[in-house]
């Protein structure tokens, strides 16, 4: 299989891992990257020195590309580009913010921009500020999610239409299935979030992970609109907030109920009755946490299936 996002990125599959926050360590990125894909480490709940650790440590568990996702709302981020540009790393996603503000100086360091982005303006503003390729995430994603709330079927078309740089899909992709439907709809590539937090190689909790696995239909939702529209598990903590903007709460109200580290106290340390479980809509398909090669392989073939079977469909 190659295509521009291969050869783009100078991988084998057109798979790309989410950087999720308390997910996504090197030990997932590399996994990912050795297994044909391009793995990347989720700079967002890192400070800038656990990050210079985590690279380092990504570049001995592989000699194939892997990048960073970097969320530019996030603090001491002049600080954490100063770390990506001196370690030598080659691919930053970015996202939350103006992709402007960094993607010449990165490209001008030698570095492929890609920016994630939830609606069909912020691709083309993207495009003009010449990033290297877009990444259009409808709103199944787990975790931090544009206002929009349109979703991949959707998003992925309209955002194909105005676009000629290369286009990766997000949100609710879990199998080759779903894969082969954001091909359809014009994606040259597939960025997989929930589906790699549920691995064995992620950095999640355990707790967290066997949680995720037994979630059905309806179990997550689109919350904190009025601070930052989140994917949650419907848990204590967000009935809590659920009620706080039931009776009306403020943004600032809302701000004081997440308080900090809430994501790191649900995802990384496992608390599921306080903490803030993000994750995306797919998760209701996951029902097992194998490897990181075994879900690119059955993706791979589950893809390729796909294939044969449309390819026989006439009217």
């Amino acid at each position: 299989m190659e295509n521009r996002i291969t050869s783009l990125f100078g991988i084998k599959y057109p798979i790309i891992s989410g950087g999720m926050v308390w997910c996504s360590g090197w030990r997932l990125a590399s996994a990912v990257s050795n297994a044909g894909g391009l793995g990347l480490l989720g700079a967002g709940s890192m400070y800038p020195e656990v990050l210079r650790e985590h690279i380092r440590k990504c570049k001995e568990a592989t000699n194939k590309p892997f990048g960073v996702n970097v969320p530019l709302m996030y603090p001491n981020v002049e600080e954490i580009m100063d770390i990506i540009i001196s370690e030598g790393v080659k691919v930053v996603f970015t996202s939350a913010g103006n992709p402007k503000t960094w993607t010449k100086k990165l490209q001008e360091n030698g570095i492929i921009v890609a920016h994630v982005v939830s609606s069909s303006k912020f691709a083309l503003k993207c495009q003009e500020a010449g990033v290297n390729a877009v990444v259009a995430e409808g709103f199944e994603a787990g975790g931090h999610n544009g206002r929009e709330e349109t979703s991949t079927m959707v998003l992925i078309p309209q955002v194909k239409q105005s676009l000629e740089i290369p286009l990766i899909a997000a949100g609710g992709i879990a199998t080759g299935g779903a894969m082969l439907a954001a091909f359809a709809l014009g994606a040259e590539g597939v960025q997989v979030g929930s589906r790699f937090a549920l691995t064995q190689e992620s950095s999640a909790s355990k707790e967290f992970k066997e949680i995720c696995i037994e979630l059905k239909e309806g179990d997550t939702v689109l919350s904190l609109k009025k601070v930052s529209p989140t994917r949650l598990v419907k848990n204590q903590f967000y009935q809590q907030v659920q009620e706080a903007e039931d009776r009306g709460a403020t943004g600032d109200e809302l701000r004081e109920i997440l308080g900090r580290g809430r994501s790191k106290k649900g995802i990384f340390e496992g608390n599921l009755v306080d903490g803030e479980l993000e994750i995306g809509q797919v998760s209701s398909l996951i029902t097992t946490i194998p490897t990181v090669s075994e879900v690119i392989e059955d993706m791979i073939e589950d893809f390729n299936k796909g294939v044969e079977k449309i390819s026989k469909l006439s009217f």
